[in-house]
């Protein structure tokens, strides 16, 4: 398995550079043709007018997204004038998200941003939480700031659910070029340390079946500290690039009331996580 085709979504009104340079250097190293996709859709206000008026502001509205998705094609494009990939862009006048996610049937892997606020705008932003769900391939995040994919030491966020072995496999052409490989699984309250430990050293046996050398670890639990506390601390310890798990293992409702480590991945700014679902 390989990475033949990634894509980068682009957003409006946000920083793409560090998305793009991920994006490139990942298709680079992986020998990759690379899709820009972006869309938005025109947003009507909350008090509308009808007849020619109406009309006039829907084209005036329309044209200006039009402009905006072409400045950020010439962007896409500047930045894999330098890189040696095949390039191709898409745009629409479309909800994002939707088209995002259907346009993933042509690639292997999505690189995004992170950090989307909390009510963030269906008409000119899709937030990577929902991409995930969506797009039925991995998705990169990408926070601003990060200017290279730093594959030295890569922690693996274990959990006994369809939704980390997905991206475990899903992350396995990453794995392969890793300098370092941790398996990490925070026990629940009660949890059995043996059977834990157990299910690690399953998933270290696995990837060295793939040819990844990788190592166990089972965080030691501590008193009303959260699972993404926890996870926070290996990766510094690590000092993790790149962090890979499964999206939602709990129910999105949860996290998204509660809080859980999805939430903490896509928000935190230190390192590049890839998630699936």
């Amino acid at each position: 398995m390989t990475y033949a085709t990634v894509m980068v979504n682009l957003a409006l009104d946000q920083p793409n550079d560090s998305r793009l340079q991920v994006a490139g250097e990942l298709a680079e190293r992986f020998g990759a043709a690379i899709v820009g996709v972006a869309a938005a859709q025109f947003a009507p206000p909350l008090y509308f007018t009808d007849g020619a008026a109406a009309q006039d502001l829907i084209d005036r509205e329309e044209a200006g997204v039009r402009r905006r998705l072409a400045d950020l094609e010439g962007q896409f494009r500047a930045a894999m004038r330098r890189r040696g990939e095949s390039a191709e862009w898409r745009s629409a006048l479309d909800f994002p998200e939707r088209f995002v996610a259907s346009q993933m049937r042509c690639a292997d892997i999505l690189v995004s941003g992170g950090r989307s606020p909390a009510f963030s705008d269906a008409y000119s932003l899709a937030s990577p939480k929902d991409l995930v769900m969506q797009a039925g391939r991995p998705v990169l995040v990408v926070p601003d700031g990060i200017n290279w994919l730093d594959l030295r030491s890569v922690l693996v966020a274990w959990k006994d659910t369809s939704e980390a072995r997905r991206a475990l496999t899903d992350a396995l052409p990453m794995l392969r070029k890793a300098g370092n490989v941790v398996i990490v699984e925070v026990p629940e309250d009660g949890e059995d340390i043996a059977a834990v430990t157990a299910r690690v050293r399953d998933v270290v046996a696995w990837l060295a079946r793939h040819g990844v050398v990788a190592s166990a670890r089972v965080s030691e639990a501590r008193q009303g500290e959260t699972a993404a506390a926890q996870l926070e601390k290996v990766a510094g310890d690590v000092n993790a690039g790149l962090i890979v798990a499964g999206a939602y293992g709990h129910s999105r409702f949860r996290e998204l009331i509660l809080g859980g480590v999805t939430e903490y991945l896509v928000r935190q700014t230190a390192r590049c996580v890839l998630l699936s679902h």
